[in-house]
């Protein structure tokens, strides 16, 4: 018991430094330096990668996914150095949280598809590898972005179990959970016949 109330102060630290670093919004900043305009009133309106490029640039894009897909890696990378695995999970969900519900924006933030997929990288390169690979398989099939996120987010609870990481499991069920419910609408168009390709415009 004692271990436990001396272990919660930094777990609720790391929690805070996750959500803090989650919520760095870094589409919307690169698209402001680059003169892309507020990135809010452009196609979806999303802060996320895939919005950018609805922009045309490419480089903003990259840049966007990178840096999304890092902060969600170096809060579990750092948690994990300094306070342990359940710190590095703790950080990584509440930098999941942070981007798709920044502070900074009146909680309104992206989908977190490149946040949740740093996340399992750095927590599992195995785990992360094939979760990529199985959103790249999704992206090439359907070529649209958010089928092959929802395939991904599916995937990744399945993949923690055959990779004997059953750790993670509770992890990847929430942060599956959280990608759907974040992509609700996206559903009704996929259902709906109406949800863009990837780099289409408007």
């Amino acid at each position: 018991m004692p271990e436990l109330v001396t272990s919660l102060p930094v777990l609720m630290l790391w929690a805070i430094f996750g959500y803090l670093l989650g919520s760095i919004p870094f589409g919307l900043v690169l698209s402001r330096l680059m003169g892309l305009g507020d990135l809010r009133q452009i196609g979806s309106g999303n802060i996320g990668a895939t919005n950018v490029l609805r922009t045309g640039n490419k480089l903003a894009a990259a840049g966007t996914l990178v840096l999304d897909g890092g902060k969600g890696a170096v809060a579990v990378l750092l948690a994990r150095a300094l306070a342990g695995e359940d710190a590095a999970q703790l950080a990584g969900l509440t930098a999941f949280l942070g981007h798709c519900y920044p502070v900074w924006l009146r909680f309104k933030g992206g989908k977190g598809v490149a946040t949740f997929l740093g996340i399992l990288l750095a927590l599992s390169l195995p785990v992360g590898l094939m979760v990529c690979a199985t959103w790249l398989f999704g992206a090439i099939v359907s070529r649209i972005s958010s089928v092959a996120a929802l395939t991904a987010a599916m995937s990744c609870t399945i993949w923690a179990f055959f990779m004997a990481r059953v750790d993670m499991i509770v992890l990847c069920t929430l942060l599956t959970a959280l990608v759907y419910w974040r992509h609700r609408s996206n559903l009704a168009r996929i259902k709906a016949g109406t949800e863009p390709k990837i780099g289409a415009k408007g």
